[in-house]
């Protein structure tokens, strides 16, 4: 009771009201549909958590097909033959793993050397984009870029080369609550000042990262992001350092996300929310035209409309939960 006689109401009424959605109710619903899966394929998966395989080992039970399991096989073992690196993420395993649902996604494209699914969705988007890929690569990573001469350097998801476009550097987000954020930060060694106008604030510029000199470079932060008390990179360090790798390679950074997923994107009837509309909101217009977003069901619908795919969409949309009548 509050004063003047009237009932307060309680909050967890209202967090009933409140107009977005929630990540929580996503992370549940991928659950259930990868476990329903994985169970009526038969696979091993651990007991509290069945939408887990058991065995990190048995990746490829992760993946849809027989023939995109082999190519990444086989990029891997060309890969640490000539010293240059393609990790299977800790967690490949992991029904919700974000790489799994990559090599899922556009794994048939590459191995099927087909790209017009790609291409519809990005003329869709008013991007002129011709599709005449020349390489398309998982997990591409280069150490100069950045100068991270140890630990581990910036890696990009999936780069697609064009013989007359602009390459395109994605990253994929599926379950993630965001973008990583800085290390040094989370760990207590840094107070998260903004060092935009005092270099010497930042520890991995100390050490010679060359991040903050290419954000100058390429004038990434506006005014909003030069006058903010906080680190951008605090919160936001591994979309800069994407960004950026893409920005000096010449490309265009691509967020490829899931559209059920309200952390990057979150739509309301008041306004849209999420991660990628504030980074986009205070990004510079010269650097927003460099930026692309793609969501998962954009390019699976692209690619279902196809009958050469017939033999994994299906599998796909089960697996992931995706109704035929998404996008």
């Amino acid at each position: 009771m509050v004063k003047g006689g009237m009932m307060k109401t309680s909050s967890r009424k209202q967090a009933g009201t409140w107009p977005y959605s929630r990540h929580s109710a996503f992370e549940r619903d991928l659950h259930k549909a990868v476990a329903a899966y994985f169970l009526r394929k038969g696979f091993n998966v651990q007991k509290k958590r069945s939408y887990i395989l058991a065995d990190r080992n048995a990746w490829k039970q992760n993946i849809i097909l027989e023939e995109v399991a082999n190519y990444i096989e086989g990029e891997i073992a060309d890969r640490m033959h000539n010293n240059t690196g393609f990790p299977l993420h800790k967690f490949i395993h992991h029904g919700l793993s974000s790489q799994a649902l990559l090599f899922n996604l556009i794994g048939p494209l590459i191995v099927s050397n087909d790209f017009s699914p790609l291409k519809h969705v990005l003329i869709a988007k008013d991007y002129d984009w011709e599709g005449d890929v020349s390489c398309a690569r998982f997990e591409v990573e280069e150490r100069s870029v950045f100068d991270e001469d140890v630990g581990q350097p910036t890696s990009i998801d999936l780069v697609i080369e064009s013989k007359s476009d602009p390459t395109l550097f994605v990253e994929a987000k599926f379950n993630e609550n965001g973008f990583g954020g800085c290390s040094i930060f989370y760990s207590g060694d840094c107070d998260g000042r903004n060092p935009a106008e005092d270099h010497s604030l930042c520890y991995l510029h100390h050490i010679g990262r060359r991040y903050w000199k290419m954000i100058e470079k390429y004038e990434v932060l506006n005014h909003s992001w030069r006058n903010s008390p906080i680190c951008p990179l605090a919160n936001f360090y591994q979309f800069f350092r994407e960004l950026l790798f893409a920005l000096i390679n010449n490309g265009v950074f691509v967020l490829l996300y899931d559209e059920r997923n309200p952390v990057f994107l979150n739509r309301a009837e008041k306004r849209d929310r999420g991660v990628y509309v504030l980074m986009n909101s205070m990004l510079p217009a010269h650097i927003k035209e460099k930026v692309l977003t793609i969501s998962v069901q954009e390019l699976f619908h692209a690619i279902s409309d196809s009958s050469k795919y017939d033999m994994w969409t299906s599998e796909f949309a089960e697996k992931y939960g995706i109704s035929v009548e998404d996008g």
